[in-house]
């Protein structure tokens, strides 16, 4: 089976039970942990490694995570394993907040600048972002040096790159194609 096809699959039967027993918002700080915590290499390695019995794994799962998440979780990701579809945890993980987001209408945006931007800004650029589009909006921020200044907003699929890296690469295309 395609793992696309997995992790949707899983994810909508999560986010359905979640739904049910009307657990979406704790259910989703409970992915959220899971997905820190399978990024961590020694996790991922530990999950993706065919040598390690099930049965070991699903120990090594339940010491992780019993004290950091809910029972309906832990129940979850052991049948994920028992299904030998550990792997695909962290994409189904993915899969459960994008559903999440789109469930609640949240827009997911990431602003790109130079250097650090303090957390007020961070809030009145979120504000920004929510007026504009008109729904709740859930803001990451990332450093590049490379962008010189300015700024490069990702709202969905919208991109504004408001960089001087971009901004002198135009100058330096209009320069070369009006002497050449």
């Amino acid at each position: 089976m395609n793992h696309s096809k997995i992790a949707v699959r899983y994810a909508k039967a999560f986010f359905e039970i979640a739904l049910e027993r009307d657990e979406l918002d704790n259910l989703k700080k409970d992915i959220e942990v899971v997905i820190s915590v399978t990024q961590q290499s020694d996790v991922k390695l530990m999950l993706e490694n065919p040598v390690i019995r099930t049965s070991q794994k699903k120990q090594l799962i339940k010491k992780i995570f019993a004290d950091n998440i809910t029972e309906i979780t832990i129940d979850f990701i052991l049948m994920i394993t028992d299904n030998k579809r550990e792997m695909h945890i962290s994409d189904i993980c993915r899969n459960f907040i994008t559903q999440y987001r789109e469930f609640k209408n949240i827009k997911f945006a990431k602003v790109t600048t130079a250097s650090a931007i303090t957390e007020t800004l961070k809030k009145k650029i979120n504000k920004i972002i929510s007026e504009v589009f008109k729904t709740d909006v859930e803001l990451t921020t990332a450093e590049n040096k490379n962008i010189i200044g300015g700024f490069v907003l990702r709202v969905g699929d919208k991109q504004i790159d408001a960089s001087v890296s971009t901004k002198l690469n135009n100058i330096k295309r209009e320069f070369l194609k009006k002497t050449v």
